[in-house]
């Protein structure tokens, strides 16, 4: 039976039932409507609706039902209920009777879907905290591992200047690190509790719904019930923020697929993570990180979905918002296994050091190093960058890195060359030079690693 059918003489169609119904869908908020509905009867027996009796009777119910369904999703899906909420009020009056019928008392299922949502994102909100945070520990561990193993860095996809594995670590590092921050300032933002605010109006009833909103654990209630019951920021919030997180996850992703490639070979993916092909013996397929870069993409698609449902619906709430759910679940779904898999992957990856050193050392990557050399000894940068590219296209011409070139030929160019230009040339000045707040050289990696450690 629906909720809402007195005013109506027929039976909904068939066709209409299958597309308006969503249990099929927000059945996983099966726990925080029986919490929800706990905190509701509290609430009105303060008001004067029940009494004390029926109120612990009510909840004694609710928890039985929380026990016998939370765990059990097939249960509730065998269910001919239109959503989680009649699910939910039909369970407790097949248990205690007509006093099942009195907990809606004041409530509307605007509010408390909002409120259902709110816990729901707030719950699993923390445990992506504690993914991200177990992704961070992994990466942390790999760049003190990998501190000192040189590599080339990249720019346009072509080696620009050497780093250190350490220091690329360190740069996802600082992108989770960001994650996480916009993920703990949206939770904040949806620590709101929006029980209390009726259909659109508020309730008839005096209740105190900052009692109320303590009691479901969250900071404060809300302040306009019109806004609180076609609020959908928090999910508009948290799938961008998935988005923006699964954007830094595909990059990694695609690094690594690039670093673990034949042509690069400077890591090697375990077994764990890998595939093999059908046909080809030989393949071993980054296929974690392929299906991580690929996932991308729907996570995107529900952060559009949710702005185009919310883009041009009047106060307050409408059926359109029905369609919050589906996308947010698969959001956080999606991220979480992520997260996790990337986790794996990083746990498990070998840095091949010989091969990473020997492409730092190839692609001119000391150039700017002798560009500096030169204005050192007075040369304006923009001659001197002219200098180095002319030495650079001899060099390519007879494949011979700068640091293999005589005294004399080198002089040529300029004049001002001395014998100290092949200690500028070393791959150990090039790391060493960076040493302003943020750079590349070993001293500052081990104190970012230090800070990053501590927090």
């Amino acid at each position: 039976m629906a909720l809402w059918g007195g005013r109506f003489s027929q039976e909904s169609s068939a066709l209409f039932k299958l597309f308006n119904d969503s249990l099929p869908v927000d059945y996983r908020l099966i726990e925080q409507d029986i919490v929800g509905s706990i905190a509701w009867a509290s609430a009105i027996n303060q008001v004067g609706v029940i009494t004390v009796q029926e109120c612990e009777q009510l909840q004694q119910a609710l928890n039985e039902l929380l026990t016998e369904l939370g765990d059990k999703p097939e249960l509730i899906l065998q269910s001919d209920a239109e959503d989680i909420h009649s699910f939910v009020e039909q369970s407790l009056i097949a248990k205690v009777g007509d006093l099942g019928k009195k907990l809606h008392t004041g409530r509307s299922r605007n509010d408390q879907v909002a409120t259902d949502l709110k816990l729901w994102c707030k719950k699993e909100g923390q445990q992506l905290l504690v993914l991200l945070g177990q992704l961070r520990v992994e990466l942390l561990a790999l760049a003190e591992r990998e501190l000192d193993a040189v590599m080339p860095g990249y720019t346009h996809l072509q080696r620009a200047q050497p780093v250190t594995f350490g220091h690329w670590c360190l740069a996802y590092v600082e992108m989770f690190d960001r994650d996480i921050s916009r993920l703990q300032d949206a939770l904040k933002r949806a620590d709101k509790c929006p029980l209390g605010s009726g259909a659109l109006a508020g309730t008839a009833y005096p209740m105190d719904r900052v009692k109320l909103a303590a009691a479901l654990g969250f900071a404060s209630p809300t302040l306009n019930s019109l806004d609180t019951v076609s609020d959908r920021d928090h999910v508009v919030e948290i799938c961008s923020d998935a988005s923006i997180s699964m954007m830094h996850l595909s990059r990694m992703a695609e690094d690594l697929i690039f670093f673990n490639s034949g042509e690069a070979g400077f890591i090697e993916l375990d077994d764990q993570v890998t595939s093999g092909s059908s046909l080809m013996p030989q393949k071993k397929n980054p296929d974690a990180l392929e299906l991580i870069r690929g996932k991308t993409g729907r996570v995107y698609g529900s952060l559009m979905g949710i702005l185009t449902t919310m883009k041009a619906l009047p106060l307050a709430y409408n059926k359109d918002m029905q369609e919050d759910k589906e996308g947010l679940f698969d959001v956080m779904d999606t991220w979480s296994i992520c997260l996790e898999m990337a986790a794996l992957v990083l746990n498990g990856l070998t840095v091949n050091r010989e091969r990473t050193l020997q492409a730092a050392q190839q692609g001119y990557a000391n150039s700017t190093e002798l560009a500096d050399y030169l204005v050192a000894k007075g040369m304006p940068f923009r001659e001197a960058h002219h200098v180095v590219g002319e030495v650079v296209v001899v060099a390519i011409a007879k494949q011979q890195p700068l640091e293999d070139f005589p005294l004399s030929e080198l002089q040529g160019f300029a004049d001002i060359i001395q014998g100290d230009v092949y200690e500028c040339l070393t791959i150990e000045s090039c790391l060493a030079k960076r040493e302003a707040l943020g750079g590349t050289s070993i001293e500052q990696i081990t104190q970012a690693l230090a800070v990053k450690k501590s927090t």
